[in-house]
């Protein structure tokens, strides 16, 4: 159905039978929309949101590459990145396997098999390590990302998830079981301290800023706050609008969280001072990476229904739709490169057609 406010007056009055009042309608305004009505009846819009549609610009994300992952079947979760050798890291939860793409190679170069449901992934440049978080045994792997070799690991224990890496403290932060964010010193390999949640942790940002990390725990319906020194949770935002928050992206120069939640689909837009909403927008459903890139103030949304959303945000949190881009079923899993103007997309098999890493760039 087409977004059209103008259209409504059909649902009030009958332009079948009599005319109505002639201060309401004349013929020639009934011969006019009645060719709207059926310009309208052959296309097909998705109000994706309740941004101004007329706003939307074309192409703004451009596919460049659809780089085959062979023998991957089932669920993909996150991606890391190597700016400087171009390779991305691909936790294939389903296979057990981490791939490693060359995007200027366009070819897998390696695959790191026998790990245990793949799911929070991140690259070290200074150390030159790899750390997978495994959910199916809780364990937490250092790969050398040179050898791929397995340096040490650390027992979460159970469901091993997001990872979040500080470069200035050197500290990595680890989502694990039923409520708990792990701290790591990525140096010496072991665990310093634990944020005790509610629930188990989706996915969470740190900010410097405010010396806090935000937390989604959809199980108990909030975002959890910590302190980053104390490592204790210091408040707890219900949610506002929508439930199911999993992905999460932060504005920390303008203290805002996007929360992509995903009943109903609807894109949290939260100040972090005050923990209240100051805006929302509806996106294309099932979401689980949302990505800020402060340079144009664009937020990029991997939805499994089947689409790319991006979003311009106001300044006072007011957003405007500028593509919906057609993917791939179950495609929710992304990665923002900021610096290199590129979005990357782990599409899942589907419907005969292999799993791949497709690779977008933006203006």
């Amino acid at each position: 159905m087409l977004c059209m406010p103008g259209l409504n007056m059909f649902k009030q009055k009958n332009i079948t039978g009599t005319l109505p009042d002639k201060h309401f309608m004349n013929k020639k305004n009934i011969h006019h929309s009645l060719l709207i009505i059926l310009l309208c009846s052959g296309l097909s819009f998705n109000c994706v949101s309740n941004a101004r549609k007329e706003d939307m610009e074309k192409d703004i994300l451009t596919i460049r590459a659809q780089i085959p992952l062979p023998n991957v079947k089932g669920r993909i979760d996150h991606i890391a990145y190597d700016a400087v050798n171009h390779l991305a890291f691909i936790a294939a939860l389903s296979n057990n396997t981490v791939e490693i793409v060359d995007l200027n190679a366009k070819k897998v170069v390696h695959t790191i098999t026998g790990l245990h449901e793949p799911q929070g992934i991140v690259y070290i440049p200074s150390l030159q390590r790899l750390v997978v978080a495994n959910g199916g045994d809780g364990s937490c792997i250092f790969f050398d990302a040179k050898t791929y070799a397995a340096i040490s690991s650390v027992n979460l224990e159970d469901d091993a998830d997001n990872i979040r890496y500080d470069t200035s403290s050197g500290l990595l932060y680890v989502g694990y079981g039923n409520g708990a964010i792990a701290v790591i010193d990525a140096n010496t390999m072991t665990q310093k301290a634990s944020v005790k949640l509610d629930g188990h942790p989706e996915s969470f940002q740190l900010d410097k800023k405010q010396n806090r990390v935000y937390i989604n725990v959809p199980d108990e319906n909030e975002i959890e706050v910590a302190d980053l020194v104390t490592n204790t949770v210091v408040a707890k935002w219900k949610n506002t609008v929508a439930s199911s928050n999993f992905p999460m992206a932060l504005d920390e120069e303008n203290s805002r969280l996007f929360v992509g939640c995903r009943s109903p689909a609807t894109l949290r837009i939260i100040n972090t001072q005050t923990g209240k909403d100051i805006g929302s927008v509806n996106y294309s459903g099932d979401t689980d990476d949302v990505f800020y890139n402060a340079a144009d103030s664009l937020v990029f949304l991997s939805a499994g229904k089947g689409f790319i959303d991006v979003f311009k945000i106001e300044s006072k949190g007011g957003s405007i739709a500028v593509n919906h881009i057609e993917t791939s079923s179950g495609a929710r899993t992304s990665l923002l490169l900021a610096a290199e103007k590129k979005l990357l997309l782990a599409v899942p098999a589907h419907a005969g057609n292999g799993a791949a890493l497709w690779v977008y760039t933006f203006n």
